[in-house]
């Protein structure tokens, strides 16, 4: 995404810290208003607690804006390009182009290959699935790279059944031939497997406060025993007691994409602000407690919301549009506890605002915040001449933008 003017302009870094621990995001672009990756990353890094993004491609602009700012990225395959990777050549000059060169200063996190594959087929990219991983997994380790790991994520359609959780199993086909091949890959390489419950999707106004975290009396499971009072930690556990009766219970699971669209079209009524705020308010409340599952007691799951904006080109469907934390002004659609705490008290430390240029003579200018540090003004000279503006000596620089960068989608589906 192209700069022209400066539209967004940070605050400085706020060394704050919050009471929420870190969480995901899914930082998809299909949008015609979205900010420059850079001023995300800064954006980010700043003024939330998200410590960690998936996007679904391999972007170089977006990988180069999160160098240096601890931030995890994971970048995805699409599924057309899966069958290539089979060949070791393809997959190393895959890694040559679109890892190496930013890694480490970008902490790259996961490839992922694919999305949705199972679902979406078709076969031959399903059955190239699970050797591209093994080959792209070779190609880093010759590269040296040893701390990116290699998954995919699945819907949630690779469950047969969810309900009640311990009669759970995997679709019979994808259940031996592949994913328990990919289950022994990613217990080999001790990478994770990837989910992306929905609730959302099976809503319903019976079983409304199931979905959204709100109390409710519960499922017992009688075979095991444990009731459910969220249908996140039904599709978890399901999913779980999969894994187990493939044999591979030890294997980690990250929540690859979950949220939940603040407005829709006029059939979705459920596609609200307010159940938007109720299901990713009480996701962040349920990662963060620890508390784990009534089959996974005490375990955590790294888990990644989609999406961080509202994104205009989306659809077809208007809720597709609405999953975003955010608008792309920075702007919170809703308060979920993802700000560091004095964002939302704090008026000098709201998120940007698109700015009105000033004018003089036909030319904008920016002028420099009265606080800002020397090391911060220059920081932000730095990047704004960087991206095509005029920095010549009648030019004056505006408000600060924050000296440090920032961490998470798109879905496909």
């Amino acid at each position: 995404m192209a700069i022209s003017k400066i539209h967004h302009l940070l605050l400085p870094l706020l060394l704050l810290t919050s009471t929420v621990n870190s969480i995901g995001v899914n930082y998809g672009t299909l949008g015609d208003n979205l900010p420059p990756p850079a001023t995300v990353a800064r954006f980010l890094k700043s003024n939330t607690i998200i410590d960690r993004v998936r996007i679904f491609d391999a972007n170089p602009d977006v990988i180069k804006a999160f160098a240096g700012t601890g931030i995890l990225v994971s970048v995805t395959i699409p599924n057309g390009e899966i069958p290539s990777l089979t060949d070791p050549w393809n997959a190393r000059r895959w890694v040559d182009a679109n890892i190496k060169p930013f890694h480490p200063v970008t902490k790259i996190h996961y490839i992922s290959v694919g999305t949705e594959v199972l679902h979406w087929g078709p076969q031959n990219i399903v059955d190239s699935l699970v050797p591209a991983m093994r080959v792209l997994h070779a190609a880093l380790v010759k590269a040296g790279i040893n701390d990116v790991k290699v998954s995919s994520p699945h819907a949630m359609d690779i469950l047969l059944s969810s309900s009640p959780p311990s009669s759970a199993s995997f679709r019979p086909g994808w259940d031996v031939g592949n994913l328990a091949p990919m289950l022994r890959f990613l217990r080999q390489t001790k990478s994770g497997f990837m989910v992306n419950p929905y609730p959302y999707y099976a809503y319903s106004p019976g079983n409304a406060s199931f979905c959204l975290f709100k109390p409710n009396a519960g499922l017992l499971d009688k075979a095991t025993g444990k009731r459910y009072t969220n249908q996140f930690d039904q599709l978890l556990d399901a999913t779980y007691v999969s894994m187990k009766k493939l044999g591979f219970p030890d294997v980690e699971i990250i929540v690859a994409e979950t949220g939940w669209p603040s407005g829709g079209d006029p059939q979705n009524t459920h596609a609200n602000l307010d159940n938007a705020a109720a299901y990713n308010g009480g996701l962040i409340k349920k990662v963060d407690s620890g508390l784990g599952t009534p089959l996974m007691p005490g375990r955590r799951f790294e888990t990644y919301i989609f999406s961080l904006f509202n994104e205009n080109l989306k659809g077809p469907s208007l809720d597709e549009k609405n999953f975003g934390l955010f608008r792309p002004d920075f702007t919170q659609v809703y308060d979920i506890g993802i700000m560091h705490q004095s964002q939302s008290t704090n008026p000098s430390s709201r998120p940007p605002t698109p700015s009105t240029p000033r004018s003089s003579q036909g030319k904008s200018y920016c002028v420099p915040k009265p606080d800002a540090t020397d090391v911060a003004l220059q920081s932000n000279i730095d990047y704004i001449c960087s991206n095509g503006l005029d920095c010549s000596p009648t030019s004056l620089v505006g408000h600060a933008l924050s000296p440090t960068p920032f961490v998470l989608t798109q879905r496909t589906s």
